[in-house]
């Protein structure tokens, strides 16, 4: 069998990527947004195909017909995952991961469709795996090649004014995981604690488990494009391909 999955773009998935929702301080976060854009780039121009992987309360998935908005965070910016919204209502109530791979097609890969699939937060490590083995026989029973956006975020407990307080058990995890990103170690990805992740806000635990599943031991090229806390909140953004 002819293995065609090949490429994985890892980039968090916080509306402040979305300059029109940041206003006067779209600024600040210009390096992020520049660096996610970049990946989704990079990996639209690697392979025939694309999904998406996110995280949200529930597991679903959300097809290339989808439309929302962004109305909910302040600004009426309306996405897809195909670029048609000639047919469909934007939906104000899509979840946040599905909203950013929406604006990230959009702006990155504007000719592209692509299908976007949650995973439950609270999702068991074992569950995780056996999603990512799953996927990886799909995309490799493919006739065409795929790529996977990883849509993902770290700790949010890295500063006292981040969104979940501050907590000093949270830089060490931070790193851990963007240096298991960065080297594209999908060992180190398997083994974070669910627990130890869910009380310091590690919202993208979940998905890159499954990411480590589906790109199983295969030798890997990584690169790493941003790493960085902008308000407390842990963010990376690279991209793995298959030697």
């Amino acid at each position: 069998m002819v293995l065609v999955f090949r490429a994985a773009a890892l980039v968090p998935s916080p509306p402040l990527l979305v300059p029109e929702l940041m206003g006067a301080g779209a600024a600040e976060t210009a390096d992020l947004r520049t660096a996610a854009v970049g990946a989704t780039t990079h990996l639209a121009s690697m392979v025939d195909r694309w999904i998406v992987l996110g995280v949200d309360r529930t597991s679903a998935t959300y097809g290339e017909a989808t439309v929302g908005t962004m109305r909910g965070f302040g600004v009426d910016v309306v996405v897809s995952l195909s670029g048609d919204t000639a047919q469909t209502a934007a939906d104000p109530d899509l979840p946040l991961a599905v909203l950013i791979a929406g604006w990230l097609r959009g702006v990155a890969a504007p000719g592209d469709a692509v299908e976007v699939r949650t995973i439950a937060a609270d999702a068991s490590p074992g569950w995780c795996a056996e999603l990512g083995e799953q996927l990886r026989r799909e995309l490799d029973a493919s006739a065409e090649s795929w790529g996977v956006l990883v849509l993902a975020d770290g700790a949010n407990t890295l500063t006292p004014k981040a969104p979940g307080s501050f907590d000093e058990r949270a830089e060490e995890l931070q790193r851990r995981i963007d240096d298991a990103l960065a080297s594209a170690d999908v060992e180190a990805l398997a083994g974070l604690d669910p627990d130890l992740c869910a009380s310091l806000g590690v919202g993208g635990r979940a998905a890159w488990q499954v990411l480590a599943a589906l790109a199983g031991a295969d030798a890997k090229t990584s690169t790493e494009l941003y790493r960085g806390a902008p308000f407390g909140v842990g963010y990376f953004v690279g991209t793995w391909s298959r030697d």
